[in-house]
């Protein structure tokens, strides 16, 4: 197992289907409690996956939050061609990308990534740490620009990349646009544009908002519970096909069950429709002048694949790639998914492998 420490903030700190796989866990397995004051939650959790070697878990204060981070050098003490920031989707924590951190470091990258807040080991902002819940996404594009000043500013070479998520990628999508050079490329994983066979988008949307300004934006979306999803049935995931890796969320909450996240609330919900909104602006193609590889995953049944490619066509020296046969999470599939997935990201980003 890799090694961990404390650190980086306090040297820095001064500066029903679809909607269950998107929005995340909701049933099954054991309710979590809230998070611990301390540094015992800044830390990596092991549970029989490799941690990869030489990593430094930091607290990053961004407004509102105590966000967990953790980075890892270029490996071997060799020179990077620049540093990766992982950004990831809703209801996911570092461990999850343990694997995938080791895959970039394998191309030689320095790379950082880090729970969002209320996800992961990150502080949760309500009493009820089960609740998915953010006031607005410039809360969570925050949280990215806390970590970029406070962690790869003062710790990791240039230039800095990103590889976002889904939701993730909506968040990284809208901050490269307000902060223009933020990232050098921008590689996303079936990036939250717009989500896919949602009924009565319209009707959905003024709901969430009528609901946020009537007093109800921290109860649960419809149906939604505080209870995880992870021991789900494998089966009936939309996420992966790949069984192993969809168990890997599953062992590491496990071992550390404050790892685990419920439903989202109204509140999440109707934010995340206008950080979609956001991305279909007029306006929006001028304002992104960041080079975007998106990877479509070509059975996606949880983001509309088609939203994705519309928008990408409308910005400058970008393109798509689409996966066929993946589901949702490419970077979590068979290897013959994630194959294609790496390709395409190893002719986009100068210096990888």
């Amino acid at each position: 197992m890799g090694s961990t420490a404390a650190g980086d903030g306090a040297a820095a700190a001064g500066r029903g289907g679809w909607l269950a796989s998107l929005l995340g866990p909701f049933r099954g397995g054991e309710r979590d409690r809230a998070p611990e004051r301390g540094e015992r939650r800044f830390r990596l959790v092991e549970a029989g996956h490799p941690i990869p070697p030489g990593a430094v878990v930091s607290r990053v204060a961004s407004e509102g939050a105590d966000i967990r981070a953790a980075r890892w050098p270029a490996p071997d003490g060799g020179a990077a061609p620049g540093t990766v920031l992982i950004c990831t989707g809703r209801s996911e924590f570092i461990e999850k990308y343990l694997f995938v951190v080791a895959e970039l470091r394998a191309r030689g990258f320095a790379v950082v990534i880090f729970d969002w807040r209320g996800q992961g080991l990150s502080q949760r902002p309500l009493g009820d740490a089960h609740k998915g819940h953010v006031d607005r996404f410039s809360d969570y594009e925050g949280d990215l620009l806390a970590v970029v000043d406070q962690v790869v500013e003062p710790f990791c070479p240039k230039p800095l990349f990103g590889l976002a998520h889904s939701m993730g990628g909506a968040i990284a999508l809208n901050a490269a646009a307000d902060h223009p050079g933020l990232f050098r490329r921008l590689v996303l994983s079936a990036p939250m544009v717009e989500i896919a066979r949602l009924p009565f988008a319209g009707t959905a949307r003024a709901v969430a908002r009528l609901c946020r300004h009537g007093g109800l934006a921290r109860s649960f979306v419809p149906g939604g519970r505080g209870r995880s999803l992870l021991f789900r049935a494998f089966e009936s995931n939309l996420l992966t096909s790949d069984e192993a890796r969809y168990r890997v969320s599953l062992d590491h909450v496990a071992v550390e069950p404050r790892l685990a996240l419920g439903a989202p609330t109204l509140g999440w919900l109707h934010a995340a429709f206008g950080a979609m909104a956001q991305l279909h602006a007029p306006d929006y193609p001028e304002r992104m002048t960041t080079p975007v590889l998106a990877v479509v995953p070509g059975a996606d049944r949880v983001v509309e694949p088609r939203a994705t490619e519309r928008l990408v066509s409308r910005l400058r020296a970008s393109r798509v790639v689409t996966v066929p046969g993946s589901r949702h999470e490419v970077l979590m599939e068979q290897d013959c998914f994630r194959q294609q997935f790496w390709a395409a990201f190893d002719a986009f980003v100068p210096g990888s492998g």
